[in-house]
C-alpha cells in the first residue's frame, strides 16, 4: 500500500428532477486528482466519460453537469474500459482512494452489477473526516462550503467530476 499518495475522485451520474425530487442512475463521469502527501502537491489529474448502458442523460442532468448526450456519444467509454484506465494510470488496490461522501459505494455497486472488479480496496470519506476534525458532529456540510470555510478558493464549474476531484484534492491536502 502506498500511503504517500491518495487518489481523490468524484462521480457524476445520470440524474433527474421530478417534482423537486432528485434521483440518480448510472455513472457518466469519473474525475480523478492524485495527491502526493510528501510534497503536498497534486501530481496527476484525469477525466473519463462513461457511456451508460440503460440510462439516458436528461435535460436536467445536462444543465447541472454540463455533460450532454453528444459528449457521451463522442467521448464516452464502457465503465469496464474506464476502470482499466483508472488502474493503469492511478493504480488499483495499492492506492488509497478518497471522495466527498460515499462515492466508493456507488462505484463499487455499479462495478459489481456489471461484473467488474472494483478498482480499490482502501477508501477515505473526506466529508466524515472534515466533520470529525471540525467538531461538526451530526451537521452535514457540502464540499464547496467546507472548502470555502477553510479559505480555499473553489476553481471551476461545480458538478464536473474533473473539477470537483481537483477541488477535493486541494482540500484533502490541508487535512491529511
Amino acid at each position: 500500500m502506498n500511503h504517500n499518495r491518495v487518489v481523490c475522485f468524484d462521480l457524476e451520474m445520470c440524474c433527474w428532477s421530478e417534482d423537486g425530487v432528485g434521483t440518480t442512475g448510472e455513472i457518466i463521469e469519473v474525475g480523478l486528482a492524485e495527491i502526493d502527501l510528501l510534497s503536498g502537491t497534486i501530481v496527476k489529474r484525469a477525466q473519463y466519460y462513461v457511456k451508460p448502458e440503460k440510462d439516458e442523460i436528461s435535460p436536467f442532468c445536462a444543465e447541472l453537469t454540463g455533460i450532454t448526450p453528444r459528449k457521451i456519444e463522442k467521448q464516452g467509454r464502457s465503465l469496464e474500459s474506464v476502470i482499466k484506465s483508472m488502474i493503469k494510470n492511478f493504480g488499483g488496490p495499492k492506492k488509497i482512494y478518497a471522495a466527498w461522501g460515499r462515492d466508493d459505494l456507488i462505484l463499487r455497486k455499479e462495478c459489481i452489477e456489471k461484473g467488474i472488479e472494483p478498482p480499490f480496496s482502501e477508501f477515505i470519506n473526506i466529508a466524515t473526516l472534515y466533520r470529525v476534525q471540525n467538531r461538526l458532529k451530526d451537521k452535514r456540510i457540502g464540499h464547496r462550503a467546507a472548502q470555502e470555510a477553510k479559505n480555499i478558493e473553489w476553481e471551476g464549474r461545480q458538478h464536473s467530476g474533473y473539477v470537483d476531484a481537483y477541488n477535493l484534492a486541494k482540500l484533502t491536502l490541508t487535512m491529511l
